[in-house]
């Protein structure tokens, strides 16, 4: 397959739809130079309505882990006790003491959050408020379809941002329509302080890898910034006969001349994996198979290649000290090569199955962009922030399925992958899509401050077109639905913060089979998008040191059944309510930590005929929690010891609920030594994750993986 380098993209540009959003970047970029040189004041924070520019990241709270607010998309950047939703920001210090790897190894320190699939598999698949969030929807930078479709390393990442809940009014809709929230990572920039970083890593029984991070900040008062990432990893981590190799390399540019703010980001990403975690169906009748050991391979002698390559540049301009305007465009080539196995027979209780081996190629080619405006002013002592955007992302994709024959297989003893005998061809375009989007929201600030009321609505309008494999448009598609937000929060005292709020989600709608046995009523039509909706209601109290938070809510999602007319509809619907508790900071002095549960009742509310009506969603479990902790040893200067407990109860395999998987929990332990060696600061960090080397199953309620066995991770930052 040839890939497009990031010059060569001239000609779908041109076919771009959002041509407004271009011109207005195309136009702030133009007009830099004239801003530069006329404006070179400092940038300040925006404390008040009066408005003045903006920092670019929240401080972190005590304790380091979490910061103190994050990106909000079109609300723009919220300190946490002001947002109306649960939302958790991590901080670089905790991706570092973690040696985080990808962002499923930072987010799951919130209960909130679960992995369906294991560590070196074939992507990342997150679980939030029990509904599933693919790796698809993860932002960047607050735009959607720009990074790894299958996973994000942290050697990019400065800040993890997760929103509980659904997101679709401050970023729009997803191109996957995930609605249990949403992850947004962070790229790193240049600080002041100039930073030179090499860190070699060794993970499980052979993964090496060798990491250069290096940040530089120039020009007058420091405008300039340049921060340069690059990551070669090779070796088996955690299957057995695995090879998981990683190459990156990323360069982040940045001017901030006060009130003109500029960034560019450009990312070259290769893996390479050979025997990748595999996932599989367990039969829905009968006892579940006991998990084999989690280095075991039941699809022996598989292979991926996954290469992204990523431009992205950001602007923003302060017009005056009431009224931002703001411009994101970026452009993604991204592409799998993959022997891809599959069950075409469950797994029975003794683990045999059927399997069959087939090459899985496909490719994905992404514009997306944002504009809008915020503006700051007041009337009748009522502050206002009013903020519009537009937003959209035009993305194309394309695969090549070859199978191949077929073999009676056994989790316990693999048999070899059937051969493929059909000659291997390029991928074919299968499908275009088109997501665009105009927002509003105005949130007033009441009695100075202590009543924030949010109201805002993002009209959507979703366009695709599917194609056969000689090119042919087989369907077509084009709806818009309007999602809303209503939201307050009321400061009782100081640092305390009640909060309720309505919020929507959206999802562009299938198109109904036209192979379906037997045929549905409406084979080929396009459905339209359908809402999920979420209510909640929390507090959050600062005291000092520790911040705590709870939260209750309900989220309604709707599902595609046959209905009455014997036609596929989204006429069923699962609604998850639950309690989420939270707590994190500086307990002691050198001793910080976060925890949380989260409690959920995830039921099927409507269902085909009414079967199944009552019963629990499969794969959701009922109570999860995450906690840990992070500690300065008084006895030894520079010595740091940290330890991370998770659990997760029975989530059950089928709609039936006849069968239940076991509750797990996994133990991790880690410490870190600070010292300077010949003048040079050096960091050492051991863990181990899984301790006790539990074996559980990973569920989604249809697929199953392993997680991931004892894996030892050791490292060394040299700062020069």
């Amino acid at each position: 397959m040839t890939l497009r380098p990031f010059g060569a993209c001239d000609a779908a540009a041109a076919q771009f739809p959002l041509s407004p959003l271009v011109g207005l970047v195309l136009t702030a970029l133009a007009g830099s130079a004239v801003a530069q040189s006329a404006d070179t004041a400092p940038t300040l924070q925006k404390i008040t309505v009066t408005g003045k520019a903006e920092t670019p990241l929240k401080p972190a709270y005590a304790g380091g882990q979490i910061a103190r607010g994050g990106s909000l998309g079109l609300l723009g950047q919220q300190d946490t006790m002001d947002v109306p939703f649960s939302t958790t920001n991590f901080t670089s210090e905790l991706i570092q003491n973690l040696q985080a790897r990808t962002i499923a190894d930072v987010v799951v320190n919130d209960a909130s959050v679960r992995m369906t699939t294991g560590s070196n598999g074939f992507d990342d698949t997150f679980q939030i408020r029990g509904y599933a969030v693919s790796a698809t929807d993860v932002g960047f930078n607050g735009l959607y379809g720009l990074i790894s479709q299958n996973r994000v390393p942290t050697q990019l990442v400065e800040r993890a941002e997760l929103l509980k809940g659904p997101g679709a009014l401050v970023n729009g809709i997803s191109p996957s329509g995930s609605v249990g929230g949403g992850i947004n990572v962070v790229t790193k920039r240049a600080g002041d302080v100039p930073l030179t970083r090499l860190t070699t890593e060794y993970v499980g029984r052979k993964n090496l890898s060798q990491a250069i991070d290096v940040g530089r900040r120039f020009g007058p008062d420091n405008a300039w910034g340049v921060r340069v990432n690059a990551l070669v990893r090779g070796g088996e981590a955690s299957i057995d006969e695995g090879n998981a190799q990683t190459g990156l390399g990323a360069v982040a540019l940045d001017y901030n001349g006060g009130a003109l703010r500029w960034s560019l980001d450009a990312i070259y990403q290769e893996d390479n994996t050979d025997n990748f975690r595999p996932q599989i169906s367990l039969d829905s009748v009968g006892t579940i198979a006991a998990p084999p050991d989690a280095r075991s391979n039941w699809y022996p002698g598989t292979s991926l290649t996954q290469r992204d390559k990523t431009i992205a540049t950001r602007v923003e301009y302060d017009v005056t000290d009431e009224l931002t305007a703001y411009a994101s465009l970026g452009y993604r080539d991204g592409m799998n090569d993959q022997s891809f196995p599959r069950s075409t027979t469950a797994v029975q209780s003794n683990g045999d199955f059927t399997v069959q081996n087939t090459w899985y190629d496909s490719y994905t080619e992404t514009y997306s962009g944002n504009a809008g405006l915020t503006w700051r002013f007041a009337t009748a002592g009522v502050g206002h922030t009013l903020s519009v955007g537009v937003s959209g992302l035009q993305q194309d994709s394309g695969n090549a399925y070859i199978p191949g024959g077929s073999a009676a297989s056994n989790i316990y003893n693999p048999a070899p992958l059937p051969a493929i005998t059909a000659p291997r061809t390029e991928p074919v375009k299968s499908s275009g899509r088109t997501l665009s989007s105009f927002a509003i929201a105005d949130t007033l600030s009441l009695d100075n401050g202590r009543w924030l009321v949010t109201l805002g609505a993002r009209d959507q309008t979703v366009r695709s077109h599917s194609y056969n494999a000689a090119g042919a448009q087989t369907a077509s598609y084009d709806a818009s639905a309007i999602t809303p937000i209503g939201a307050v929060v009321f400061k009782p005292v100081d640092k305390v913060s009640v909060y309720a709020s309505y919020t929507a989600g959206l999802t562009a709608g299938q198109t109904v089979s036209r192979t379906a046995s037997p045929a549905y009523s409406n084979a080929g039509v396009d459905l339209d998008p359908y809402k999920s909706e979420q209510y909640e209601a929390g507090v959050k109290a600062d005291w000092g040191t520790i911040t705590t938070t709870a939260a209750v809510y309900q989220l309604s999602r709707p599902s595609a059944i046959r209905n009455g007319a014997n036609a596929l509809a989204y006429d069923g619907e699962q609604r998850n309510r639950g309690l989420e508790l939270s707590a994190y900071g500086e307990v002691l002095r050198g001793l910080r930590g976060t925890a949380s549960m989260a409690f959920i009742d995830p039921k099927l509310t409507k269902t085909q005929g009414g079967v199944n009506e009552g019963n629990d969603a499969a794969g959701v479990p009922d109570l999860t929690a995450s906690v840990g902790a992070d500690w300065d040893t008084p006895w030894v200067p520079g010595l740091a010891v940290n330890g991370r407990v998770l659990y997760t109860s029975g989530a059950y395999l089928n709609a039936s609920n006849t069968q239940k998987f076991d509750a797990w929990t996994r133990v991790d332990l880690g410490a870190r030594y600070k010292a300077t060696i010949a003048g040079t600061p050096v960091t050492f960090r051991g863990n181990v994750e899984n301790l006790f080397d539990k074996t559980y199953w990973l569920t989604t309620g249809t697929y199953v993986a392993v997680g991931s066995p004892r894996t030892l991770v050791l490292s060394a930052a040299i700062d020069f």
